[in-house]
This record gives structure tokens, C-alpha cells and sequence, in this order.
């Protein structure tokens, strides 16, 4: 049994997270605001004895140096969330990205000098990359940003931070890290306000109404079942050759925005029909999308056993029953 901190614990993945935690055995905290995540979302454990849940700012020194003070294990999840809500508030996309990760940090790393046993996830995103035009991106390739005066970029800059100073304690104190940069992750409960595109469009879909596409819907991404992604992190952090690295975590199975829609309408069996909106329209005028956002997965792949179970078709049907559960 391990005590575990998991930062954003009551967001979509975080709930997740923590819920796999405790079926395994372990003592967990969960320290959520509740600004993008909700308390709901741990219905099925927030009873449990093994679970403390404590809604605050992961921001708060002195919460940080409480709560990272007691456990073994941190899985840092809270984070500015949805292309949406970077683009209407960039300088709390930056402050909530990268000052809790500092002040997280800084309490393992004097916990680590005294040789206390601490180990740190953090879970990053393929917004690193920025808008580097690859096919297909490996751990070690370029990031290539926007200019400064397109907001969208802050949230890429700001993870890549977060990701220089984990790496930077790895280097300096030997700081046991591992960091995750997560593509697209979908599955129950994920919300669609925040511009997360499947939930959005099965909402829209088992509705009747439209099904919304920004630009020409040829951009092309990859969708991971939260489920996968989770087993991958926790295989990782078990894993001796995964510390002081990074990790592209998701699926490598690309599909056009266009045919995503169109997958979820069939499914649905729904007479929703789709239409075509742009970027300026859904955010703002100076708002720069990524066209192909695909990973490499060979490095993940060569240093664990897991691989994804769950396949597109998989994907969308759980989230679509979970709505359907929901409505």
C-alpha cells in the first residue's frame, strides 16, 4: 500500500486516476479546486476510508507543503484545461500550469535530501510540440511555438516549463520524475466545455442537434481511452528505466476531426447533421490550430508491456453510454 497525492484528482482523468488507486489498495489524497473539475466525479469512492479529499488551491504553499509532505507517490494532473479556456484566460493558463509544479517540487526535493522515498509523475501534453509539422512526433523532437502574441501557445510554453524544471530536479538531485505527455485523452465523464471535441460531439449527436466542426475538419488527431492511458502511468512508474524521462502516452491511430463526427453519428444512429464553424468564430481571431497532432509511441512501447485495448469504435461508445447514462 502506497500514499499517493493526486493533484486535480476530481477533474476527468484525475477521478480516474484516483478511483484505480484505491481498487489496488492505496491511501489517497485528492486536492482539487474545483475550478474545471467536480466533486461528483468521485461519487463512486468519496466515501472511502482509504480516500482523503481536500478542495483547495494546489497553488497554496502552504496546502503543498502539508499535503507533499505526507506521501510517497505524486501524480500532478491539475493543470488549465481545453483549448477554449487558454484562449479566453492565458495568464491563469500560465500561473496554474507552472507555479503549483515549483512549489510541488520543491517540498519532494528537500524530502529527497533527507532520503526520504518520493517519486513524481507529471502529466504533460502534446501541446509541447507546438505546431512542429511532422508526421508523427518523438520525445526528442523540436518545439516549434507560435509568436508570443497568440495566446494559444502560452499553454504549450508553460507545460514545457513544467517539464524543464521536473527534468532539471531529475538532473541536479536525482529526484526519481517521469513525465507523460498525454494526446487526447477521452473517456466517461470527460466534459465538453472546455472545447474537448468527442464528448462535445456525442452530446451534440445523441441530442439531434449539429455536430459542430471548427475549420475544414481535416485536422488530424488520436484518441486514447483514459483506461489505456492510466495503466501506461502506472506501469511507468514502476518501472525503473522510465525515471528522468519523457513519455508521449496515448493512441497512435489517427483520424481526421471530419470522420470523427461522422463516426459518431453513425454510431448514434443519430440525424444530427454537421456543419462547419470557424476558429474565428469558435474563439478568437488570432487563434492557430495544429493540423496533425500524431505520437510516436515506439519509446513507451520499448520500455513497457501495456498496450492499448481499446480501439476508436471502443472509445466512443463509452462515452457515448456514459452520456446516455447521464442525461
Amino acid at each position: 500500500m502506497k500514499h499517493i497525492l493526486v493533484t486535480g484528482g476530481a477533474g476527468f482523468i484525475g477521478s480516474h486516476l484516483t478511483e484505480t488507486l484505491l481498487a489496488r489498495g492505496d491511501r489517497v489524497i485528492v486536492v482539487d479546486d474545483e475550478s474545471t473539475g467536480r466533486y461528483e466525479n468521485l461519487a463512486a469512492v468519496h466515501q472511502h476510508p482509504q480516500l482523503e479529499y481536500i478542495r483547495g488551491d494546489i497553488g497554496d504553499p502552504g496546502l503543498v507543503a502539508r499535503v507533499a509532505a505526507q506521501v510517497e507517490e505524486v501524480y500532478h494532473l491539475a493543470a488549465a484545461v481545453g483549448v477554449a479556456l487558454i484562449a479566453r484566460q492565458p495568464m491563469e493558463t500560465i500561473e496554474r500550469n507552472i507555479h503549483p509544479t515549483e512549489l510541488l517540487l520543491d517540498v519532494l526535493v528537500e524530502r529527497w535530501g533527507r532520503g526520504e522515498r518520493v517519486k513524481f509523475f507529471l502529466a504533460s501534453t502534446s501541446e509541447v510540440y507546438g505546431k512542429n509539422p511532422k508526421a508523427a512526433w518523438t520525445e526528442e523532437e523540436d518545439l516549434v511555438f507560435g509568436a508570443t502574441t497568440k495566446a494559444r501557445w502560452s499553454y504549450g510554453a508553460s507545460k514545457a516549463i513544467d517539464e524543464f524544471l521536473a527534468l532539471a530536479c531529475w538532473r541536479q538531485y536525482r529526484l526519481p520524475v517521469v513525465i507523460g505527455r498525454f494526446f487526447n485523452v477521452v473517456g466517461p465523464r470527460q466534459s465538453g466545455a472546455y472545447g474537448m471535441v468527442l464528448p462535445r460531439f456525442v452530446e451534440s449527436a445523441l441530442a439531434g442537434r449539429p455536430l459542430v466542426v471548427h475549420d475544414d475538419g481535416r485536422q488530424v488527431r488520436c484518441f486514447a481511452h483514459v483506461h489505456d492511458v492510466l495503466a501506461a502511468v502506472l506501469e511507468l512508474m514502476d518501472t525503473e528505466l522510465a525515471l528522468g524521462r519523457v513519455f508521449n502516452i496515448g493512441s497512435d491511430q489517427p483520424v481526421s476531426i471530419l470522420e470523427l463526427a461522422q463516426h459518431v453519428v453513425r454510431l448514434a444512429a443519430s440525424p444530427s447533421a454537421i456543419q462547419f464553424q470557424s476558429y474565428a468564430e469558435a474563439y478568437d481571431e488570432d487563434f492557430e490550430d495544429v493540423r496533425r497532432r500524431v505520437p510516436d509511441l515506439t519509446r513507451l512501447h520499448r520500455t513497457i508491456r501495456y498496450r492499448n485495448r481499446y480501439d476508436l469504435e471502443a472509445v466512443i461508445r463509452a462515452v457515448m453510454e456514459h452520456q446516455t447514462a447521464h442525461r
